[in-house]
């Protein structure tokens, strides 16, 4: 089984590594009136205020269960994580279409070229560095899995979202970088306002995918297929298990409910059964320590 990644080590990688960044950003959009530019120093800032909205949405979900929340507030990591994914949509990809729409109808000059590809080759290198801390994180959960089939199966719905940011900042560096050199190159500024729609795009693109990926953990997803393959192998290798009828899972941010019904192998008293079900889901707990609650229906056979 794949290990557990660090969520708030991958947002601080990110946080940091965009704070640089938009600073460097915005002074050179100032300076070289770069549309591309301004539109990554914006979408840097935004993705600024996003990981704090992961960090915030990480400490609600560690509230203890109440009346009126018996199961926890585990699930409020997705509710904020979808608020990021609609920030990335609205603020960094529909802001730098308007932005890249405005310079085609209006276009302007670069000012000091050389202090944007400066300040984007920067920009390059520190989002790099985020994305490997990212992928370290992403490597230690996805175990063999490739990629994408981590990205469809994960339920970290925070680590999702920074490595879509991850690698939306990154892609929108390069385009806003080769816009700014085909600027330079040719002249027309054209490519800078072209470069900024085409970073547009991309945000809104990868913020619908992991908006998708969220939408899911709302509305109620189990655990990853092959977490739910390990907890029925376990069950199914339990002497005092004889039969899995049914295994129900739910994902509730870090925590997870548990429901089996299952036939057990012997009935010899009822002190017996409950010793039988309380070992069964000791060792659930053991191999699956997110496992919060464990509902256990027996069913007896003569």
């Amino acid at each position: 089984m794949a290990g557990k990644a660090d969520s708030v080590k991958t947002i601080f990688y990110a946080l940091g590594a965009n704070f640089a960044i938009f600073v460097a950003k915005l002074v050179a959009a100032i300076i070289t009136g770069s549309g591309s530019m301004l539109a990554e120093a914006v979408h840097s800032l935004a993705d600024c205020g996003n990981q704090g909205l992961l960090l915030l949405g990480l400490k609600r979900a560690k509230a203890p269960p109440s009346p009126d929340f018996p199961l926890g507030f585990g699930k409020a990591i997705y509710f904020w994580s979808f608020l990021v994914a609609l920030m990335l949509f609205s603020v960094g990809g529909m802001f730098s279409i308007y932005e890249g729409m405005h310079k085609l109808q209006h276009p302007e000059p670069l000012k000091w070229a050389w202090l944007a590809v400066g300040v984007l080759t920067f920009g390059i290198i520190a989002e790099a560095f985020s994305m490997w801390g990212c992928l370290v994180e992403v490597n230690k959960a996805r175990g063999s899995q490739s990629l994408w089939r981590w990205f469809r199966d994960s339920r970290q719905s925070e680590l999702i979202v920074i490595f879509g940011e991850d690698l939306a900042a990154l892609l929108g560096l390069v385009f806003a970088l080769a816009a700014v050199l085909l600027t330079m190159v040719t002249g027309n500024p054209m490519y800078d306002a072209i470069g900024s729609i085409g970073i547009g795009v991309l945000l809104i693109v990868i913020a619908v995918f992991i908006a998708i990926e969220v939408k899911a953990l709302l509305i109620g997803q189990g655990v990853e297929p092959r977490t739910k393959e390990a907890m029925l192998k376990l069950l199914n290798e339990r002497e005092e298990v004889k039969q899995v009828y049914n295994l129900l899972t739910l994902q509730l941010g870090p925590d997870v409910m548990v429901a089996v019904k299952a036939e057990m192998a012997r009935y010899l008293s009822p002190r017996d059964l409950i010793d039988d079900i309380n070992r069964v889901e000791a060792a659930l707990r053991a191999q699956f320590p997110e496992v919060r609650w464990c509902f256990f229906e027996p069913d007896v056979k003569d």
